[in-house]
């Protein structure tokens, strides 16, 4: 079916799914950004010819996220519960496994710039799903005023 011929309900719901489909890749998406900036930053450090890291990892990460600027999102914040065995979530880490990221501050400079090179790939890829996801729900919302429109509050509320 498509959403031309569905009800306002059914407009709704597929329009609710798409929007849980698009958290679920936008927060995979900012987990692979995180794990980026901490590449990124792995080699500034090296460029700088720090020999010694500062700490591990887990050590620097409020460093490292603390150095990000942005707006965030215009839009409200909505809960977003994405599992562990999530097809994305699972890429990812299968990523995150196949180049050795816990090990990011021993690893060679080769290393390194392949896995920036591969998380900067999967987060492109994210990001086109989102923008692709994007559309679907902006097309539905376009359906759901329109028939809204069609159909007054009154008819809204009964279909």
């Amino acid at each position: 079916m498509t959403g031309a011929e569905g009800s306002v309900g059914q407009l709704r719901a597929q329009r609710r799914a798409l929007q849980q489909q698009e958290d679920t890749v936008s927060y995979v998406r900012r987990l692979t950004q995180g794990r980026l900036d901490l590449v990124l930053d792995e080699e500034r450090r090296r460029e700088r010819g720090e020999s010694e890291t500062v700490g591990s990892v887990t050590d620097r990460l409020a460093d490292v996220f603390g150095q990000q600027q942005g707006g965030g999102s215009a839009r409200p914040p909505r809960e977003t519960v994405v599992p562990t065995d999530h097809p994305l979530m699972q890429q990812l880490d299968e990523l995150c496994l196949e180049f050795e990221f816990a090990h990011l501050d021993t690893m060679a400079d080769t290393d390194l710039r392949q896995l920036r090179d591969a998380l900067q790939l999967f987060e492109q890829t994210c990001s086109q799903q989102r923008h692709e996801l994007f559309q679907q729900i902006d097309a539905l919302t376009a359906q759901l005023v329109s028939r809204i429109k069609e159909q007054g509050v009154g008819g809204v509320i009964e279909g």
